[in-house]
Protein backbone atom coordinates (compact mmCIF):
# COMPACT_ATOMS: atom_id res chain seq x y z
CA UNK A 1 0.00 0.00 0.00
CA UNK A 2 1.34 3.49 -0.74
CA UNK A 3 2.69 5.34 2.24
CA UNK A 4 5.76 6.56 4.02
CA UNK A 5 8.47 4.00 4.69
CA UNK A 6 8.37 2.91 8.31
CA UNK A 7 11.91 4.09 9.12
CA UNK A 8 11.73 7.41 7.32
CA UNK A 9 11.55 10.45 9.59
CA UNK A 10 9.19 12.25 7.26
CA UNK A 11 5.90 12.86 9.03
CA UNK A 12 3.29 10.32 7.98
CA UNK A 13 0.30 11.78 6.17
CA UNK A 14 -2.82 9.66 6.46
CA UNK A 15 -4.74 12.11 4.32
CA UNK A 16 -2.26 11.65 1.49
CA UNK A 17 -2.27 7.87 1.87
CA UNK A 18 -6.07 7.77 1.80
CA UNK A 19 -6.17 9.95 -1.30
CA UNK A 20 -3.56 7.84 -3.06
CA UNK A 21 -5.40 4.59 -2.34
CA UNK A 22 -8.72 6.12 -3.40
CA UNK A 23 -7.21 7.54 -6.59
CA UNK A 24 -5.59 4.23 -7.49
CA UNK A 25 -8.87 2.36 -6.88
CA UNK A 26 -10.89 4.76 -9.03
CA UNK A 27 -8.23 4.82 -11.75
CA UNK A 28 -8.13 1.01 -11.75
CA UNK A 29 -11.92 0.83 -11.99
CA UNK A 30 -11.91 3.38 -14.80
CA UNK A 31 -9.19 1.41 -16.58
CA UNK A 32 -11.22 -1.80 -16.44
CA UNK A 33 -14.32 -0.02 -17.75
CA UNK A 34 -12.36 1.67 -20.53
CA UNK A 35 -10.68 -1.52 -21.76
CA UNK A 36 -13.99 -3.37 -21.42
CA UNK A 37 -15.74 -0.85 -23.67
CA UNK A 38 -12.95 -1.11 -26.23
CA UNK A 39 -13.14 -4.90 -26.23
CA UNK A 40 -16.92 -4.80 -26.60
CA UNK A 41 -16.80 -2.34 -29.50
CA UNK A 42 -13.73 -3.78 -31.23
CA UNK A 43 -14.58 -7.46 -30.93
CA UNK A 44 -12.67 -8.31 -34.10
CA UNK A 45 -9.58 -6.46 -32.91
CA UNK A 46 -9.47 -7.45 -29.23
CA UNK A 47 -5.91 -8.88 -29.39
CA UNK A 48 -4.65 -5.51 -30.62
CA UNK A 49 -6.49 -3.71 -27.82
CA UNK A 50 -4.91 -5.95 -25.17
CA UNK A 51 -1.44 -5.67 -26.67
CA UNK A 52 -1.58 -1.88 -26.89
CA UNK A 53 -3.10 -1.46 -23.42
CA UNK A 54 -0.61 -3.85 -21.82
CA UNK A 55 2.37 -2.46 -23.70
CA UNK A 56 1.56 1.13 -22.83
CA UNK A 57 1.03 0.26 -19.17
CA UNK A 58 4.43 -1.44 -18.92
CA UNK A 59 6.13 1.40 -20.75
CA UNK A 60 4.44 4.05 -18.61
CA UNK A 61 5.27 2.32 -15.33
CA UNK A 62 8.87 1.36 -16.10
CA UNK A 63 10.06 4.20 -18.28
CA UNK A 64 7.96 7.29 -17.55
CA UNK A 65 10.34 8.58 -14.88
CA UNK A 66 13.33 8.23 -17.23
CA UNK A 67 11.42 9.85 -20.07
CA UNK A 68 10.39 12.75 -17.84
CA UNK A 69 13.94 13.27 -16.55
CA UNK A 70 15.35 13.13 -20.08
CA UNK A 71 12.69 15.50 -21.41
CA UNK A 72 13.53 18.05 -18.73
CA UNK A 73 17.24 17.85 -19.49
CA UNK A 74 18.37 16.17 -16.28
CA UNK A 75 21.94 14.86 -16.22
CA UNK A 76 23.39 13.01 -13.26
CA UNK A 77 26.25 14.74 -11.49
CA UNK A 78 28.91 13.62 -9.01
CA UNK A 79 29.68 15.30 -5.68
CA UNK A 80 32.76 16.81 -7.30
CA UNK A 81 30.68 18.34 -10.10
CA UNK A 82 27.92 19.72 -7.84
CA UNK A 83 29.12 19.87 -4.22
CA UNK A 84 26.43 22.34 -3.10
CA UNK A 85 23.55 20.24 -4.43
CA UNK A 86 24.99 16.95 -3.19
CA UNK A 87 25.61 18.53 0.22
CA UNK A 88 21.96 19.60 0.47
CA UNK A 89 20.75 16.13 -0.55
CA UNK A 90 23.11 14.47 1.94
CA UNK A 91 21.88 16.64 4.80
CA UNK A 92 18.20 16.07 4.04
CA UNK A 93 18.73 12.31 3.63
CA UNK A 94 20.50 12.22 6.99
CA UNK A 95 17.62 14.10 8.62
CA UNK A 96 15.06 11.82 6.99
CA UNK A 97 17.06 8.61 7.50
CA UNK A 98 16.48 7.53 3.91
CA UNK A 99 18.78 6.29 1.12
CA UNK A 100 20.37 8.93 -1.04
CA UNK A 101 18.80 9.16 -4.50
CA UNK A 102 20.60 9.86 -7.73
CA UNK A 103 21.38 13.56 -8.07
CA UNK A 104 21.02 15.51 -11.31
CA UNK A 105 21.14 19.03 -12.68
CA UNK A 106 19.14 20.49 -15.56
CA UNK A 107 20.83 23.28 -17.49
CA UNK A 108 17.98 25.80 -17.40
CA UNK A 109 17.61 29.34 -16.08
CA UNK A 110 14.10 28.47 -14.84
CA UNK A 111 14.47 28.19 -11.04
CA UNK A 112 12.92 24.83 -10.24
CA UNK A 113 13.41 21.24 -9.07
CA UNK A 114 11.71 17.87 -9.39
CA UNK A 115 11.95 14.25 -8.28
CA UNK A 116 11.10 11.09 -10.20
CA UNK A 117 11.28 7.37 -9.56
CA UNK A 118 9.04 4.40 -8.82
CA UNK A 119 10.77 3.78 -5.48
CA UNK A 120 13.64 5.00 -3.33
CA UNK A 121 15.97 2.67 -5.24
CA UNK A 122 15.16 4.30 -8.58
CA UNK A 123 14.65 7.85 -7.28
CA UNK A 124 16.31 10.87 -8.86
CA UNK A 125 16.23 14.43 -7.57
CA UNK A 126 17.09 17.24 -9.94
CA UNK A 127 17.63 20.98 -9.55
CA UNK A 128 18.05 23.49 -12.35
CA UNK A 129 21.09 25.71 -12.65
CA UNK A 130 18.74 28.66 -12.26
CA UNK A 131 17.57 27.37 -8.87
CA UNK A 132 21.10 26.71 -7.62
CA UNK A 133 22.20 30.19 -8.64
CA UNK A 134 19.34 31.97 -6.87
CA UNK A 135 18.77 30.14 -3.56
CA UNK A 136 20.61 30.31 -0.27
CA UNK A 137 21.73 27.00 1.30
CA UNK A 138 18.80 26.81 3.75
CA UNK A 139 16.32 27.58 0.97
CA UNK A 140 17.84 24.89 -1.24
CA UNK A 141 17.58 22.35 1.58
CA UNK A 142 13.90 23.22 1.96
CA UNK A 143 13.27 22.57 -1.74
CA UNK A 144 15.20 19.30 -1.66
CA UNK A 145 13.29 18.21 1.45
CA UNK A 146 10.05 18.93 -0.40
CA UNK A 147 11.10 16.83 -3.38
CA UNK A 148 12.38 13.92 -1.29
CA UNK A 149 9.07 13.90 0.57
CA UNK A 150 7.44 12.90 -2.72
CA UNK A 151 9.84 9.95 -2.89
CA UNK A 152 9.40 8.94 0.77
CA UNK A 153 5.60 9.05 0.53
CA UNK A 154 5.75 7.27 -2.87
CA UNK A 155 3.27 9.67 -4.39
CA UNK A 156 5.63 10.06 -7.36
CA UNK A 157 4.95 6.44 -8.30
CA UNK A 158 1.22 6.84 -7.74
CA UNK A 159 1.09 9.92 -9.95
CA UNK A 160 2.98 8.03 -12.65
CA UNK A 161 0.46 5.19 -12.67
CA UNK A 162 -2.54 7.50 -12.23
CA UNK A 163 -1.60 9.62 -15.22
CA UNK A 164 -1.27 6.51 -17.41
CA UNK A 165 -4.98 6.15 -18.12
CA UNK A 166 -5.26 9.58 -19.71
CA UNK A 167 -2.30 8.75 -21.93
CA UNK A 168 -3.88 5.40 -22.86
CA UNK A 169 -7.21 7.03 -23.73
CA UNK A 170 -5.54 9.47 -26.08
CA UNK A 171 -3.37 6.78 -27.66
CA UNK A 172 -6.28 4.41 -28.24
CA UNK A 173 -8.28 7.14 -29.95
CA UNK A 174 -5.32 7.90 -32.24
CA UNK A 175 -4.75 4.22 -33.02
CA UNK A 176 -8.38 3.83 -33.99
CA UNK A 177 -8.48 6.95 -36.12
CA UNK A 178 -5.18 6.49 -37.95
CA UNK A 179 -4.59 2.73 -38.09
CA UNK A 180 -7.38 2.03 -40.55
CA UNK A 181 -9.24 -0.27 -38.17
CA UNK A 182 -12.50 1.51 -38.82
CA UNK A 183 -12.05 1.37 -42.57
CA UNK A 184 -11.05 -2.29 -42.56
CA UNK A 185 -14.22 -3.47 -40.85
CA UNK A 186 -17.49 -3.53 -42.77
CA UNK A 187 -19.86 -4.82 -40.09
CA UNK A 188 -22.53 -2.73 -38.45
CA UNK A 189 -20.34 -2.00 -35.43
CA UNK A 190 -18.02 0.24 -37.42
CA UNK A 191 -20.26 3.29 -37.41
CA UNK A 192 -20.91 2.86 -33.69
CA UNK A 193 -17.21 2.45 -32.94
CA UNK A 194 -16.33 5.61 -34.87
CA UNK A 195 -18.57 7.56 -32.49
CA UNK A 196 -18.10 5.62 -29.25
CA UNK A 197 -14.30 5.32 -29.04
CA UNK A 198 -13.46 9.06 -29.29
CA UNK A 199 -16.32 9.88 -26.91
CA UNK A 200 -15.33 7.29 -24.32
CA UNK A 201 -11.66 8.27 -24.65
CA UNK A 202 -12.53 11.92 -24.03
CA UNK A 203 -14.62 11.10 -20.95
CA UNK A 204 -11.91 8.81 -19.54
CA UNK A 205 -9.25 11.46 -20.17
CA UNK A 206 -11.25 14.15 -18.35
CA UNK A 207 -12.00 11.94 -15.34
CA UNK A 208 -8.38 10.76 -15.16
CA UNK A 209 -7.14 14.36 -15.37
CA UNK A 210 -9.45 15.54 -12.59
CA UNK A 211 -8.45 12.66 -10.29
CA UNK A 212 -4.72 13.26 -10.77
CA UNK A 213 -5.17 17.03 -10.43
CA UNK A 214 -6.97 16.70 -7.10
CA UNK A 215 -4.32 14.29 -5.79
CA UNK A 216 -1.48 16.47 -7.06
CA UNK A 217 -2.69 19.62 -5.32
CA UNK A 218 -2.95 17.82 -2.01
CA UNK A 219 0.41 16.09 -2.38
CA UNK A 220 2.17 19.42 -2.96
CA UNK A 221 0.76 20.80 0.30
CA UNK A 222 1.70 17.53 1.99
CA UNK A 223 5.28 17.77 0.70
CA UNK A 224 5.56 21.39 1.90
CA UNK A 225 4.28 20.37 5.32
CA UNK A 226 6.56 17.34 5.61
CA UNK A 227 9.63 19.32 4.47
CA UNK A 228 8.94 22.14 6.94
CA UNK A 229 8.52 19.73 9.85
CA UNK A 230 11.59 17.68 8.89
CA UNK A 231 13.97 20.63 8.54
CA UNK A 232 12.34 22.71 11.27
CA UNK A 233 12.67 25.78 9.02
CA UNK A 234 9.33 26.50 7.35
CA UNK A 235 10.42 30.10 6.76
CA UNK A 236 13.29 28.92 4.54
CA UNK A 237 10.89 26.92 2.36
CA UNK A 238 8.48 29.87 2.25
CA UNK A 239 11.36 32.12 1.18
CA UNK A 240 12.33 29.66 -1.57
CA UNK A 241 8.75 29.47 -2.80
CA UNK A 242 8.41 33.25 -2.89
CA UNK A 243 11.74 33.71 -4.63
CA UNK A 244 11.15 30.98 -7.23
CA UNK A 245 7.63 32.19 -8.05
CA UNK A 246 8.76 35.80 -8.30
CA UNK A 247 11.67 34.96 -10.59
CA UNK A 248 9.38 33.12 -13.04
CA UNK A 249 8.19 36.47 -14.38
CA UNK A 250 11.74 37.22 -15.57
CA UNK A 251 12.10 34.00 -17.57
CA UNK A 252 11.58 34.29 -21.36
CA UNK A 253 8.13 33.15 -22.47
CA UNK A 254 9.64 30.64 -24.91
CA UNK A 255 11.49 28.86 -22.08
CA UNK A 256 8.41 28.83 -19.85
CA UNK A 257 6.34 27.37 -22.67
CA UNK A 258 8.79 24.46 -22.98
CA UNK A 259 8.66 23.79 -19.24
CA UNK A 260 4.87 24.13 -18.88
CA UNK A 261 3.98 20.57 -19.99
CA UNK A 262 5.98 19.21 -17.04
CA UNK A 263 4.30 21.32 -14.33
CA UNK A 264 3.02 18.20 -12.54
CA UNK A 265 6.66 17.39 -11.71
CA UNK A 266 8.04 20.83 -10.86
CA UNK A 267 8.48 22.25 -7.35
CA UNK A 268 6.68 25.38 -8.57
CA UNK A 269 4.61 25.67 -11.76
CA UNK A 270 5.91 27.50 -14.82
CA UNK A 271 3.26 29.42 -16.76
CA UNK A 272 3.94 30.99 -20.13
CA UNK A 273 1.34 33.74 -19.67
CA UNK A 274 -1.08 35.19 -17.11
CA UNK A 275 -3.97 33.97 -19.26
CA UNK A 276 -2.55 30.45 -19.54
CA UNK A 277 -5.15 27.70 -19.24
CA UNK A 278 -2.58 25.89 -17.11
CA UNK A 279 -3.16 28.38 -14.31
CA UNK A 280 -6.81 27.40 -14.07
CA UNK A 281 -6.05 23.68 -14.34
CA UNK A 282 -2.82 23.80 -12.33
CA UNK A 283 -1.55 20.70 -10.55
CA UNK A 284 -0.27 22.98 -7.76
CA UNK A 285 -2.13 24.89 -5.05
CA UNK A 286 -1.75 28.66 -5.19
CA UNK A 287 1.30 30.38 -3.71
CA UNK A 288 -0.97 31.98 -1.10
CA UNK A 289 -2.25 28.58 0.04
CA UNK A 290 1.26 27.20 0.35
CA UNK A 291 2.59 30.23 2.24
CA UNK A 292 -0.43 30.28 4.55
CA UNK A 293 0.20 26.65 5.53
CA UNK A 294 3.90 27.29 6.14
CA UNK A 295 3.00 30.32 8.25
CA UNK A 296 0.78 28.19 10.47
CA UNK A 297 3.56 25.62 10.87
CA UNK A 298 5.99 28.39 11.86
CA UNK A 299 3.62 29.52 14.61
CA UNK A 300 3.21 25.94 15.82
CA UNK A 301 6.98 25.44 15.96
CA UNK A 302 7.51 28.84 17.56
CA UNK A 303 9.72 29.99 14.70
CA UNK A 304 9.77 33.55 13.30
Amino acid sequence: MPGTRSHSRYAADRGLTTRMVTTMFLIGLLYVVFVGVLLAVLRDSWPLVLVIAGGLFVAQFWFSDRIAAYSMGAREVTPEQAPELHGAVDRVCALADMPKPRVAIADSDIPNAFATGRSEKTALVCATTGLLRRLEPEELEGVIAHELSHVAHRDVAVMTVASFLGVLAGMMARVWLYSGLGRSSRDSNTAIAVLVIPLVSAVVYVISFLLTRLLSRYRELSADRAAALLTGRPSALASALTKVTGQMARIPTQDLRKAEPFNAFWFAPAFSSKESLGRLLSFHPTLEQRLDQLGRISLRLGRP
